[in-house]
């Protein structure tokens, strides 16, 4: 038996490679399949089985990009009835793959359709379980994530999810948990870093699993749970009915474009110019009005978060990162990439085109900058835990509905925690025509400076 965590850091998402005897199941694959196909070629196996443990709201499974190269069944969880063919199974049903049985547990709350996997070895011992976004590693998913059910509460959804999660917890506590991601998700509120667990580490360590009774697990599960973003909801729409092919998808979207015709069709197509190169080199020149997301990060999340995924979208990368910042783009669903500049920034030379963004080390900021507004752009969570004195907290993904409460005879001061998140609210806010300058190092930094001037609270 053979067991691969594929880990996609970008999305915080997990997928698994499984095989015995020559023969595969892969559960919860992205939409490019190619390390997938790489593993099945390598080993000389047979893919026997897709299986999905929902539809996903946070990226584009590669369920039917696998189902149309191998011919290989799609298996989901009752309650779920897509256009496409599947294979449903009810919750109890095994599945055999070589030596080893898979047991279906029905463990809805997350979704309706929500199901986790019972891997059963060789020696017909239960020894891990796959749980997509019912029980992550420090936390449980949300209840309603993008599927706005018109007949259930997210009151209701937790109150099943309360019961799934039972199921879960009568497995042996060295069961091995593999959830479907890993902290940063917007499916769950306090995942751990760690991508993998076991159940009875999780039966002592989430807090989610220890709540004196259902009402306070529902009230807990239930506050604060933010409305979806917009790509959430097209992604759980293509999961659930189908897309194009990604092979097609890609072809049209690998378009190499001097810079006159790139020019040409930021003009004329308002396209979202999105830039991946890092963020210092984004703040030294940039092309005005475009988008700093670095490839280094939660590129595609953030990206998900802040664009409309249906939006035309023009790419400025490094030479040679067009095809990896294509790849990550069309896993949210961006199916309408125009095209990418070929070549380097350099390449524009009018002067009155191009742009900028200060940046300074917290240790070098002083009195020239009293009359800056500090912006920390961290989640709500991070900001209440520590934070500068008399700063606002305007989380990243928060910008483009609050916008209006800036002021452009302002001057802004911008951080994040490291400098990743900030690069990208900076960008946002010059095509705002806000007068902003970057905290280069975060809050780390100012953590560790010996600044005077700055106030921790």
């Amino acid at each position: 038996m053979f067991i691969k965590q594929i880990y996609t850091k970008c999305l915080a998402q997990a997928s698994y490679y499984i095989e015995s005897e020559g023969e595969v199941v892969i559960i919860d694959p992205i939409r490019d399949i190619d390390e997938y196909v790489n593993l099945i070629n390598t080993n000389n196996s047979k893919l026997k089985y897709i299986l999905e443990t929902h539809f996903h709201a946070d990226f584009i499974s590669g369920h039917l990009e696998l189902a149309k190269k191998y011919s290989s069944p799609i298996i989901f969880g009752p309650n779920a009835s897509p256009p496409y063919n599947i294979i449903s199974k009810d919750d109890g049903d095994l599945i055999e793959i070589g030596k080893i049985k898979i047991k279906i547990l029905h463990t809805p709350g997350h979704t309706l359709e929500s199901v986790s996997y019972l891997l059963i070895d060789e020696n017909e011992k239960e020894y891990a379980v796959f749980t997509g976004d019912t029980l992550f590693v420090g936390d449980v998913g949300i209840p309603d994530v993008a599927q706005r059910y018109e007949n259930i509460t997210k009151e209701e959804l937790a109150s099943i999810l309360y019961d799934s999660l039972d199921k879960l917890m009568i497995l042996d506590d060295e069961v091995i948990l593999y959830p479907g991601h890993g902290k940063g998700t917007q499916c769950g509120k306090n995942l751990s870093s760690d991508t993998f667990s076991t159940i009875g580490k999780q039966r002592k360590l989430n807090y989610a699993l220890n709540f004196e009774n259902k009402s306070k697990f529902i009230d807990s599960i239930c506050s604060n749970i933010p409305n979806p973003p917009g790509y959430f909801l097209e992604a759980v729409n293509k999961n659930a009915k189908g897309y194009n092919d990604y092979d097609l998808i890609f072809e049209r979207s690998h378009v190499a474009l001097d810079e006159f015709k790139f020019l040409d069709l930021v003009n004329k197509n308002n396209c979202v110019v999105i830039d991946s190169r890092d963020p210092n080199e984004f703040a030294k020149k940039h092309l005005k009005d475009s988008i700093n997301i670095g490839l280094k990060g939660s590129f595609a999340i953030s990206a998900g978060n802040l664009i409309d995924v249906n939006s035309d979208v023009l790419i400025i990368s490094n030479p040679g990162d067009e095809n990896e910042s294509i790849k990550r783009l069309l896993r949210v669903g961006f199916d309408n990439i125009i095209g990418f500049l070929d070549g380097s920034i350099e390449k524009f030379q009018d002067e009155h085109i191009m742009d900028s963004i200060q940046q300074v080390k917290s240790k070098n900021l002083d009195e020239n900058y009293n009359d800056y507004k500090i912006i920390d752009v961290r989640t709500k969570s991070e900001y209440k835990s520590s934070h500068l004195l008399n700063s606002i907290n305007l989380p990243l993904f928060d910008i483009t509905d609050e916008k209006n409460i800036l002021n452009k005879d302002e001057n802004y001061l911008i951080h994040c925690q490291t400098g990743y998140r900030s690069m990208i609210a900076s960008s946002l806010f010059k095509k705002m025509n806000l007068n902003v300058v970057e905290i280069k190092d975060g809050f780390k930094g100012i953590l560790n400076s010996e600044n005077k001037n700055l106030i921790v609270c």
